[in-house]
């Protein structure tokens, strides 16, 4: 009886300090724009007598070239999943042991043994999608379900398509058309990806993150985006329908880890824990539009929610792919082609 005392008093101590019951001071959060529900913030500002100071960044290079520079100021970031796995082989992660938290019961269990976090012991679920295109269908009345709208665009449709200012992003739904593999070191196809890409930016409007503006404003027909992003573009604008390209389309998400040395860290641990509640994930998902990973978090959503076909993809619809970290000799010649293209 001893023994089993010790053991509860044990793990009540080791539990009090990974999650303090009760909390205050700062945290700094560093997240995509236009991605953090201001409810949720408040939620937890009040809850823990935290004061939280949220930054914005447009692209996981972006974050990740501030973080590698040191002393940036941040406790958390929301890095998607092949950027988690960079941090977490370069050290720049703190080992937070989500796993052993009160709220990891939720994380549905296929979001548990994920490539980029094996177990979670760094990350937690914040959301998850996919990466294609959205058009208004009341100006484009062809097949939507094809990369040609991108790479070989129907002439009512040239110059008047906005493609994503990311570099992954742009090269893999490239490579997914011409049906070569994402990260291959093949020379010869990655020329016929660079001179795709070439051809196809002369029917290019604009390079920009900001889609749901560039959509709604009517600034253009096609936008390349995000599931979520297109889920809020058609609460505006109804005729808005996102596609699912027969060639394949890209999956990711994004997680909410804390960067190594971080000052705030038991505020920052006890953030991940409170996402990982149902009823707050749900206010992230109410916010930005996407799923979050976590179980029994549609019961706080609007009953259209789960089945909005942005968010629940239509039957027959390809399978996400989720694509990891490619070796550093393919990034250096992504990154030739890259700036060969934003020239």
């Amino acid at each position: 009886m001893k023994k089993g005392l010790m053991a509860a008093l044990m793990a009540t101590a080791a539990m009090a300090v990974a999650l303090p019951a009760f909390a205050d001071g700062e945290l700094h959060i560093y997240n995509w724009g236009d991605y953090t529900n201001p409810k949720l913030i408040d939620k937890f500002e009040k809850q823990y007598n935290i004061k939280v100071t949220l930054d914005d960044y447009d692209s996981n290079e972006t974050m990740l070239s501030k973080v590698r520079a040191g002393n940036s100021g941040y406790d958390i970031v929301v890095p998607s999943d092949y950027t988690v796995k960079i941090m977490v082989d370069e050290g720049l992660l703190e080992k937070t042991e989500p796993d052993q938290m009160s709220n990891f019961k939720n994380v549905k269990p296929e979001y548990v043994g994920v490539y980029w976090d094996n177990g979670r012991h760094y990350s937690v679920p914040w959301q998850f999608g996919t990466t294609a295109f959205a058009v208004d269908t009341a100006k484009y009345k062809g097949d939507i379900n094809t990369y040609a709208i991108l790479f070989d665009t129907p002439a009512e449709l040239k110059g008047q398509i906005n493609v994503l200012d990311d570099e992954n992003s742009v090269i893999h739904a490239a490579e997914r058309y011409l049906g070569l593999p994402r990260c291959g070191a093949d020379k010869d196809a990655l020329k016929k990806v660079n001179d795709l890409l070439l051809k196809a930016k002369a029917d290019w409007k604009t390079f920009s993150y900001d889609t749901i503006t560039k959509m709604t404003s009517g600034d253009v027909i096609v936008t390349q985006t995000w599931n979520g992003a297109a889920y809020r573009m058609r609460q505006k604008m109804p005729t808005v329908a996102y596609a699912y390209p027969k060639e394949g389309i890209e999956g990711w998400m994004d997680n909410v880890a804390v960067l190594k040395g971080a000052k705030n860290l038991d505020n920052a641990k006890l953030f991940q824990n409170f996402i990982m509640d149902p009823e707050n994930a749900a206010l992230i998902s109410e916010f930005a539009g996407y799923n979050n990973g976590i179980e029994g978090s549609l019961k706080f959503l609007p009953a259209e929610f789960a089945t909005a076909p942005e968010v629940t993809p239509p039957a027959g619809s390809p399978t996400p792919e989720f694509v990891p970290p490619c070796p550093p000799d393919v990034v250096d010649i992504y990154n030739k082609i890259w700036t060969n293209l934003r020239k």
